[in-house]
């Protein structure tokens, strides 16, 4: 099962703590791998070394590892890709951004829950981010 996968299960359980902590524990790290494989090898088959460019940003140790194969360097064959792994990391840094900012939405509206029970959920939703909000054409009670 996907993390993705397991998150919803939590979800449709009614674990929102469990859910927030599973999604936490999941963003903590992002793994961004480049590899040029052969016709004829399978996907989920690991780049040789010399073969691929890999970056690891860990946020909560505030690290940036980088592996870079000697075909993507010097006179290597796969030089050019260098720039598009540079655009993914681009591209990762942004949506580790936009996952800080879902999962710090989604405590302030489970820390909501779990203090002010009295109020509804769709209320905390609509205080938390409008955009939530049900239109009034959803129909609900």
């Amino acid at each position: 099962m996907t993390t993705s996968e397991e998150f919803k299960q939590k979800l449709k359980a009614g674990n929102i703590g469990d859910a927030f902590t599973l999604a936490l524990s999941e963003s903590v790290e992002l793994e961004i791998t480049t590899w040029v494989a052969s016709a004829n090898s399978p996907q989920t088959e690991k780049p040789a070394a010399n073969s691929c460019m890999r970056t690891r940003i860990n946020i909560v140790e505030g690290s940036i590892d980088n592996e870079v194969g000697s075909q993507f360097i010097g006179n290597g064959p796969y030089t050019e890709l260098r720039q598009f792994h540079t655009q993914q990391v681009q591209e990762g840094r942004q949506i580790i951004q936009n996952n800080l900012e879902n999962l710090q939405q989604l405590f302030t509206v489970l820390t909501r829950v779990q203090y002010q029970p009295q109020q509804s959920t769709q209320q905390q939703l609509r205080e938390s981010n409008p955009a939530l909000s049900p239109s009034s054409q959803d129909n609900l009670p």
